[in-house]
């Protein structure tokens, strides 16, 4: 297919009807696919299967247009659309019982030329080449799905229409027809509409999934919030609630909702309560106005539930694989529209006015109201606890409550361009824990009053960029348009940078994968060693144990930028523990436990604490031993039993990791100071230490605790550390591309 037609989008209906006699059955459906795979979802009588015999000719609309690759093929007969290139698998299968697996094929093959041949059909189904002398009524239900789709694969469609092509298959096989379609998606020569009512298969083949309800499409959602949010199919699908429940389908204005970037939501308790929103009084319109959220929330009800489906253990599985970004790359504007509406509606007329698209997106806890592409009502109901959280009369909850909302819904998005915004303290405090969501290397910038000062709790480890407002965030005026044209100015450019730069590398030239090391000045000399012996097949990057530098690695690790890990000096959790100045997180190794990347650990200076000038020591560690690093830096020896306490705790974490572990002790000391005539030599501390790793870590072979009888920075000790890590890079297996 030539570019040009490939710009066109494959299937483009606008405002279809059809009545089945005086019923009125589609109603004004709209409805684009560019490319790719496209789930439609939606109970049963909502009009789906008749958009499909619409669509294919089967029925004839009595108004609207359907386009194929900008071709009308409205109210024609379904053989010159089948020969114009659309592919359907009917609901059903509708196969011969008396042809065998190969007539049905051959009957299907010729009618388009293309890369679909009956040969490949049996590469692709092995099952079929097995069973094709096989009748069609001799094939089981699976067997039957295959054969439907490969007879519509044959015709080189150049769109694809599956009505419920899971219908009554066992899980095996839907996981085999899902695969399949993640296949066709990533190929790209195939458009394909998938008309779903399994939830999990919907948004797990889609980017985005739309939502019909009673003969229109109600929205057009990110699938990954529909999928990760059982409250929300519960409103809009009624997915899991009695027969006779209604949901609340009409209290959302129709809209697309295009994705950006997505992350794994948390998982919810297996036994958390479920809420089931009930029908609105009135039916709902094309018309229908969104219905406050208080009244939404005031008309749930709760049910309690401690089952989990196999389905959802499924749909979790796939939460954890981050999609690819799909569909045009958008910048989030982002703050309080009712304060700051003004101020963020510059800030985006300057983005779009260098040709980027744009979201603005509401983050009010007023309750109002307020145009614009996100509102706050929708980010408020990404709370685990329901929008009602939200707005509330306690300001500072309301707050803190729209931060998490927002960073839930930040979390599901997948193709963030950018993201820029502007506010006081307030506004950056909703805003900052959700940017620090974003990979390292989607551009960043608040434009904040507060940016003057310091700014580590709203930055952390994430790579935000501050600017200082210098007047108030209150009001357009000579300084504001200023400030704020540089900060956007800054932002598109940022952006505009990157998308260049993602355009022009050279996607054949092989690239070095990336390694985190963490490093403290008493373990440099291992980590210089370990680095000229890996640069060549690796990208070192090192990283200062200091506190943040810890969480900057494990940031990078979450954004699934680092192939592997070393982790020489392990000593922010003597801070964390002992109450130190450089402390980690109590989700130090988290990233590590949640992507399972390949992790080499050691023990490097677990021997200190660190605290600042002598007079700043707690009182209570009056009588220790220190060493005077600097005038402004003091290091504490760690006791016997603080060694085994940290023993105790890193021992803990290694256990919770699945992918593959290599946790090295170095005898002979643990630190440039922990050695033979060095001030903090303590053979006993060291082996408090280990010994308390020792009973703690659950070793497999796969998770191996491992004594080396040699210092931490000697050239032994960092060969045995370079022997373990290049395997275990070795055998990363090739990551499948996701369909989203």
């Amino acid at each position: 297919m030539n570019d040009v037609r490939r710009t066109v989008p494959a299937l483009e209906v606008r405002g279809l009807d059809v009545y089945y006699g005086h019923s009125h059955a589609l109603q004004g459906v709209d409805l684009r696919l560019d490319s790719g795979v496209f789930s439609l979802v939606g109970r049963n009588g909502m009009g789906k299967t008749t958009l499909c015999k619409a669509i294919m000719g089967l029925l004839r609309p009595s108004g609207g247009s359907v386009r194929l690759r900008g071709d009308d093929i409205t109210g024609l007969n379904p053989a010159r659309i089948a020969r114009l290139g659309v592919g359907y698998v009917p609901q059903g299968r509708r196969l011969w019982r008396s042809l065998s697996v190969d007539e049905h094929l051959r009957l299907a093959a010729g009618m388009r030329r293309g890369a679909w041949t009956i040969e490949r059909i049996y590469e692709t189904f092995p099952r079929l080449a097995e069973r094709r002398n096989n009748g069609g009524g001799q094939l089981s239900g699976g067997e039957q799905q295959m054969l439907a789709i490969s007879r519509a694969l044959l015709t080189n469609p150049q769109l694809l229409i599956m009505d419920e092509p899971t219908e009554g298959l066992a899980p095996v096989i839907v996981a085999q027809v899902e695969e399949m379609l993640i296949r066709l998606g990533q190929d790209g020569d195939i458009a394909v509409l998938v008309i779903e009512q399994n939830i999990g298969v919907a948004t797990a083949i889609s980017p985005r999934v739309a939502i019909m309800v009673n003969g229109r499409i109600n929205r057009i959602i990110d699938s990954a919030r529909l999928a990760a949010d059982r409250e929300l199919q519960q409103r809009l699908l009624g997915v899991g609630q009695h027969a006779g429940d209604e949901t609340d389908l009409g209290t959302e204005q129709v809209r697309d909702e295009p994705t950006a970037r997505t992350a794994t939501p948390a998982a919810a308790p297996k036994a958390a309560p479920v809420k089931v929103y009930v029908s609105n009084p009135v039916l709902p319109t094309r018309w229908s106005q969104p219905v406050p959220i208080a009244q939404i929330e005031a008309k749930a009800r709760t049910v309690s539930t401690s089952v989990t489906r196999l389905d959802d253990t499924a749909r979790q599985g796939r939460e954890r694989s981050a999609p690819t970004a799909s569909g045009p790359p958008a910048v989030i504007v982002v703050g309080t529209l009712d304060t700051k509406g003004d101020e963020l509606r510059f800030i985006r007329d300057i983005i779009a006015g260098h040709g980027l698209r744009t979201r603005l997106v509401d983050v009010s806890t007023s309750g109002r109201h307020i145009s614009c592409d996100v509102s706050a009502q929708e980010i408020a109901l990404n709370h685990p606890r329901g929008g009602s959280v939200v707005f509330g009369a306690d300001r500072g909850a309301s707050v803190t409550a729209m931060a998490e909302a927002f960073a839930r819904w930040l979390r599901r998005q997948d193709n963030v361009a950018g993201i820029i915004s502007a506010g006081g303290s307030g506004g950056t405090s909703l805003v900052a824990p959700g940017m620090r969501e974003l990979p390292v290397g989607v551009p960043k910038l608040i434009v904040s009053s507060i940016a003057s000062g310091d700014v580590g709790a709203y930055v952390g480890p994430a790579d935000i960029a501050m600017m200082y407002s210098v007047t108030d965030v209150q009001g357009l005026n000579s300084i504001s348009r200023a400030v704020l044209s540089n900060g956007a100015n800054a932002l598109a450019g940022m952006v505009a940078a990157r998308q260049q730069q993602s355009a022009a590398v050279d996607r054949a030239k092989p690239q070095r994968p990336a390694i985190g090391i963490t490093m403290f000045g008493v373990t440099t000399p291992a980590v210089q060693k370990i680095t000229a012996e890996l640069r060549d097949d690796y990208e070192c990057l090192v990283f200062h144990a200091t506190g943040v530098g810890g969480r900057s690695m494990e940031k990078l690790v979450d954004s699934g930028m680092l192939a592997g890990i070393i982790d020489l000096t392990t000593t922010e959790i003597c801070d964390l523990l002992m109450g130190g100045v450089f402390p980690a997180t109590e989700d130090r190794f988290g990233a590590i436990i949640r992507s399972r990347v390949p992790y080499v650990g050691s023990v490097g200076a677990l021997d200190m604490v660190n605290f600042g000038a002598p007079e700043t020591i707690p009182e209570r560690y009056r009588g220790r031993k220190f060493h005077v690093h600097n005038p402004q830096v003091t290091l504490m020896r760690t006791t016997a039993a603080e060694n085994a306490q940290m023993g105790r705790w890193i021992g803990e974490r290694l256990n919770r990791m699945d992918g593959p572990v290599r946790f090295f002790l170095p005898e002979k000391g643990v630190s440039a100071l922990d050695a033979q005539g060095q001030p903090f030599f303590d053979r006993e501390a060291d082996e408090a230490l280990f010994r308390s790793l020792e009973q703690t870590v659950r070793q497999t072979s796969n998770r191996r605790l491992i004594r080396v009888p040699h210092h931490i920075n000697d050239n032994e000790f960092t060969a045995v550390i370079v022997g373990a890590i290049r395997p275990m890079l070795g055998r990363l297996p090739a990551r499948r591309r996701q369909a989203r």
